[in-house]
């Protein structure tokens, strides 16, 4: 995680530096629903690379908003959930996803 310092004073900076980007959003967005695993996200998103995806996958689980789950067994298998503070951003994709809709609404 992060220390104080190293986020910026403004608090929606710091929601964006968090999770503002692209990737992270769809990734967070399927976490939702459930546990993935690495190539189940990677073949969901469309145009992600092997390595965006992982390096956003670090950086998430860095800052304690997503959990990585490592099963010992032959091969190995890895899962990808929200933690319970990824889980308190619910509020704000689900805003996300109703804003989008409407949006959309709007144009047809």
């Amino acid at each position: 995680m992060k220390t104080k310092e190293e986020l910026p004073d403004c608090p929606v900076a710091t929601t964006v530096q968090l999770i503002g980007n692209k990737w992270k959003l769809l990734i967070l967005r399927n976490l939702l629903a459930r546990p993935w695993r690495f190539n189940e996200l990677h073949k969901s998103l469309d145009g992600i690379s092997q390595k965006v995806l992982t390096e956003s996958l670090r950086s998430l689980e860095a800052d304690g908003i997503i959990t990585r789950t490592v099963y010992p067994e032959v091969p190995p298998r890895v899962e990808y959930a929200l933690s319970e503070l990824g889980e308190s951003m619910r509020p704000i994709l689900d805003a996300m996803q109703t804003w989008g809709k409407e949006y959309k609404a709007r144009l047809t």
